[in-house]
C-alpha cells in the first residue's frame, strides 16, 4: 500500500471520509448485484479502509497520539495492532448495521446503510483508536475466544455436539421477540453495573445493590400503588422514591465507612440480608401487600397513570414493546460518562480512586468522596427495578426478579466501568440468557449460557490485566525513546560550536571561563 503514488497536496478530514464512505458504499452495492450481502459488504468496507489507510498521511492533524502523548503513528504496535483491530471493528460495524436495518429494510439498502456505517467507523477508528483501547478490544476478543473454546470442550465432553448447539442459540437469540427481551433486560442489567462502576472507580465494592434495588422497588411500589397523581407527577414521585431509598440505604454503608472504618463489603452484604427481612416483612396482607392471585401477594397494582409508556418494536418485527426505560438508562449512561470526565467531583473521584494519599494531600476531602460515592451509588441502583416495575409487572409481588445486583458486578467487571463497554456486556449477558432458552427444548442443559458467563467474565479480567500491563510498558518505552531522541536534539546545536568560539556578544565561549549563572550553565540544565 505504501508503493502507491501520494500527491503532494493534503486532503481534509472531512473529503477524505466523504471518499472513504462513497467508495465503500458503490463497492458494496456493485458486489450486491454478484455476491452475497453480507461478502459484498466486507469487500466494500475493506476497500473504504484501504482508501483510509493511503490517505492517513495526507490528512492533516490526524497524528495518532496515545493518553501519554506519546506519538503512535508508525510505531510497530500501531502497525500491528491498531491497524487491524480498526479493520476488524468496521467491518463488524457494518455487518451488524446492515443485520439490524434488514429487520425493516429491503437486503439492498440495508447492505448499502450498512457499507456506510463501517466506511465511516473506519475512517474514524484509524485516525482516533490509540494502542491502549486497541488492546482492550483485542484483550476482549481473546477471552471472548478462551470462553467459547472453553463452552465447546464441555459440551464435547458431555456428548452434544458444540456447532449445532451454538447455531441453535444464536438462531432463537436474534429473532425478533428475543431482540426485545434482551433489550429489555440488557436496560436492567446496566443500570446494576453503573451502580457498581460508580464504586469501583472508588475503589469501593458495593455488593449490596442487590438489596438497595429490591428495598427501593418495593417502597417505590408501594408509593405509586397507595397514592393517585397525575401522570407525568406520578411517575417522578416512584421515580424519586426508588431513588431515595437507594441512596439512603447505600449510604448508611458509606457512613460506617467513613466514621468508623467499616469495610463497605461487610456493611453491604449486611444490609442485604436486613433489606430481605424488611422486605419479607413489609410484604405481608397485614401491611404494604394485597391478595394478586391463588398463590401471590404484591403491592396493589399501579394506576395506567404511573406506567411508563413503552416503544412499539415494529422496526425489529416484533409486536412486543421495549421499555420506554430505556431512555433513562441512556440519560444515566449519559450523566454517568459526564460526570466521571467533565467534572471536577469526577475528578476527584478517579484521583482518590487511584491513590487515596495523594488526593487528600492535593486537598480532597477523602471522606466525603467516599460517602458521596456510596451514596450516588445506591441512588442508581434504586432504579435497577424501575424497568420492570414501570414496564411490565406494575407492583412488586414475590416473583420480582432478584440477583440482578450480583449480576451488575459481573457486567461492571466484563465492560470495564466504561459506560459504553458496560452497553455491550449488558447485551451479551442478556443475549446469553435469552438464547440458552431454547436449549431445554433441544435437550441440552441450560446452564451452558452460566459456563460462557463465568468463563468470559474471568478471562476477561484476567487477560485484560496482563494486556493491559504489556501495554503500559511498551509507552513506557516509547516515552524513553522520544525522550532521549529530544535530549540528543537538544544537545547537538551546543556540541557543534568548536571551543573558545566567541558568541555574539564577544565574550568567550571556553569551558573554564564560563562563569556560574551564564550560558554554560544553561547549556548544562538542557542537557
Amino acid at each position: 500500500m505504501s508503493r502507491i503514488p501520494r500527491p503532494d497536496r493534503t486532503l481534509s478530514a472531512p473529503a477524505a471520509a466523504a471518499v472513504a464512505v462513497v467508495l465503500g458504499v458503490g463497492v458494496t452495492a456493485a458486489l450486491d448485484l454478484a455476491l452475497l450481502w453480507w461478502a459484498a459488504l466486507i469487500i466494500g468496507v475493506a476497500a473504504a479502509f484501504a482508501f483510509v489507510a493511503w490517505s492517513g498521511p495526507l490528512v492533516p492533524d490526524e497524528r495518532r497520539a496515545g493518553a501519554d502523548g506519546t506519538k503512535e503513528q508508525g510505531t510497530t504496535l500501531h502497525t500491528t495492532l491498531v491497524v487491524p483491530t480498526a479493520l476488524v471493528l468496521a467491518v463488524v460495524s457494518g455487518l451488524l448495521s446492515a443485520w439490524f436495518l434488514d429487520l425493516s429494510l429491503i437486503e439492498p439498502v440495508a447492505a448499502a446503510l450498512g457499507a456506510l456505517v463501517g466506511s465511516a467507523v473506519a475512517f474514524t477508528l484509524f485516525h482516533r483508536l490509540s494502542a491502549m483501547l486497541a488492546l482492550s478490544f483485542a484483550a476482549v476478543l481473546a477471552a471472548g475466544v478462551i470462553a467459547i473454546g472453553v463452552t465447546a470442550a464441555v459440551l464435547f465432553f458431555s456428548g452434544i455436539s458444540p456447532l449445532p448447539t451454538f447455531a441453535r442459540m444464536i438462531e432463537y437469540g436474534t429473532r425478533p421477540n428475543s431482540l426485545v427481551k434482551i433489550i429489555n433486560d440488557g436496560t436492567t442489567y446496566y443500570l446494576a453495573a453503573v451502580a457498581v462502576a460508580i464504586g469501583f472507580k472508588m475503589k469501593l465494592f458495593n455488593i449490596g445493590v442487590d438489596g438497595q434495588y429490591r428495598l427501593a422497588a418495593l417502597l417505590a411500589a408501594a408509593v405509586g400503588g397507595y397514592v393517585v397523581l397525575p401522570p407525568v407527577l406520578s411517575q417522578i414521585v416512584v421515580i424519586a422514591t426508588a431513588v431515595a431509598v437507594g441512596g439512603a440505604w447505600a449510604g448508611i454503608a458509606g457512613y460506617l465507612k467513613v466514621a468508623r472504618g467499616v469495610s463497605e463489603v461487610i456493611s453491604t452484604i449486611m444490609l442485604n440480608a436486613i433489606a430481605t427481612g424488611i422486605t419479607a416483612y413489609l410484604l405481608s396482607t397485614d401491611r404494604l401487600a394485597v391478595e394478586i392471585s391463588t398463590n401471590n401477594i404484591g403491592t396493589p397494582p399501579m394506576p395506567e397513570s404511573s406506567w411508563v409508556p413503552g416503544i412499539p418494536a415494529g422496526f425489529l418485527g416484533s409486536e412486543q414493546e421495549i421499555f420506554g426505560f430505556v431512555l433513562l438508562a441512556v440519560a444515566v449512561g449519559i450523566g454517568y460518562w459526564v460526570m466521571l470526565n467533565r467534572t471536577r467531583f469526577g475528578f476527584e473521584l478517579r484521583a482518590t480512586g487511584q491513590s487515596q494519599s495523594a488526593a487528600e494531600a492535593s486537598g480532597v476531602n477523602v471522606k466525603k468522596m467516599v460517602f458521596l460515592s456510596m451514596l450516588f451509588s445506591g441512588m442508581v441502583a434504586g432504579l435497577v427495578g424501575l424497568p420492570q416495575l414501570l414496564g411490565s409487572s406494575h407492583y412488586y409481588a414475590l416473583d420480582f426478579p432478584t440477583g440482578i445486583g450480583f449480576i451488575g458486578i459481573a457486567i461492571a467487571l466484563l465492560g470495564r466501568n466504561h459506560p459504553v463497554g458496560i452497553v455491550f456486556a449488558a447485551l451479551f449477558w442478556s443475549f446469553l440468557n435469552q438464547a440458552a432458552g431454547i436449549l431445554p427444548f433441544d435437550g441440552i442443559p441450560q446452564e451452558i449460557a452460566v459456563i460462557s458467563q463465568a468463563t468470559i467474565v474471568l478471562t476477561v479480567v484476567v487477560v485484560y490485566e496482563v494486556v493491559h500491563r504489556w501495554g503500559r510498558r511498551y509507552q513506557q518505552q516509547q516515552i524513553g525513546n522520544q525522550l532521549g531522541a529530544t535530549a540528543e536534539s537538544t544537545t547537538e546545536p551546543a556540541q557543534a560550536v568548536p571551543s573558545g568560539t566567541a558568541s555574539e556578544d564577544g565574550s568567550a565561549d571556553g569551558g573554564g571561563d564560563t562563569a556560574p549563572g551564564s550560558d554554560g550553565k544553561r547549556d548544562g540544565e538542557a542537557q
